[in-house]
Order: structure tokens, then C-alpha cells, then sequence
């Protein structure tokens, strides 16, 4: 295990959603499911207790802890993105597998996670600053998905 890993709560299918996550984004495995070794709070000796996974990366585990808790837009996932095409299909996979839009490239997944697909060319115009952000966060600030077309023409202006 890491020194530093993220630990994500689940009601009780942390496993499909590490496999989802997994066959989803890039650079994402699922390493490690283990199982309880006696009965516990909300489950049963054998059942998935927690799940080793990765995320773009990010060292991660799932923990099936039953539905005391949830998640919130207080964490996110932040995927970096280089087109239209990958916004759309990361997008569109967590949205399309019982997600939700939200806004300002912001969706969640089944499981309540938060995620934001972020366009490279949204932080570009942030990290420039000035009336080129102004711009594009004028016009982020309308969307759900985020267009890259409108993004790229507003920092034109």
C-alpha cells in the first residue's frame, strides 16, 4: 500500500465501480479485493470489505462501509482532457452508466462520486489570466459538458 492513498466510501459495490472506473479511464487497474474474514455492521463474513484500485494513476480504496455515509461535491476527480472526443467519452461513460449532469463540467457517477472533465484549454485560459479567463469562464459558466469549440472561441474573443 502507499503512504498516501484515497479512500473511498461505498455502500456496498465498491468493486463494480473500481472495475468500472478501471475499464473506463486510462492508467487504471484493480489490484487487491478483500474479503471479511467474520461478520461485520452491514454484511456478512466473505462479503468485499475493501478494493484496491487506481484512477488515472491515483492509488485508491474502495471500502464497502454500508450507506452511513456519502459522497459529496466537497471531493472530485479531476480528469484532464485534450479534445472534444475524450471530453465526450468520459463524459458520456459516467453519465451513461446512471450518472448525472451537473454543471460547469462537473457530473457525478451511480455511486455519487464527483467528477469534473476538465479541457486542458479551460486550465490554459485560467493559468493565462486576464480577459482571456474572463472569457472563458464566462462561457464555461453556461455549460454542463464542457464544449471545447466554445471554450477555444472565447479565448479568441
Amino acid at each position: 500500500m502507499m503512504k498516501n492513498t484515497i479512500c473511498l466510501w461505498y455502500d456496498h459495490d465498491a468493486e463494480e465501480a473500481a472495475r468500472f472506473y478501471a475499464q473506463t479511464f486510462p492508467d487504471s487497474t484493480v489490484g487487491a479485493v478483500h474479503r471479511a474474514p467474520s461478520d461485520f455492521p452491514g454484511g456478512k463474513a466473505g462479503d468485499v470489505l475493501t478494493v484496491e484500485f487506481t484512477v488515472c494513476g491515483v492509488p485508491c480504496v474502495g471500502l464497502n462501509g454500508g450507506n452511513m455515509f456519502k459522497h459529496s461535491e466537497a471531493f472530485s476527480f479531476q480528469i484532464a482532457t485534450d479534445d472534444q472526443a475524450e471530453t465526450d467519452r468520459y463524459w458520456n461513460a459516467i453519465v451513461g452508466n446512471g450518472g448525472a449532469e451537473s454543471a460547469c463540467g462537473w457530473c457525478k457517477d451511480k455511486w455519487g462520486l464527483s467528477w469534473q472533465i476538465t479541457p486542458r484549454v479551460l486550465t490554459d485560459a485560467m493559468a493565462r489570466g486576464g480577459d482571456v479567463w474572463k472569457r472563458a469562464f464566462a462561457a464555461m459558466m453556461k455549460m454542463r459538458k464542457i464544449d471545447v469549440a466554445m471554450i477555444e472561441a472565447a479565448v479568441r474573443g
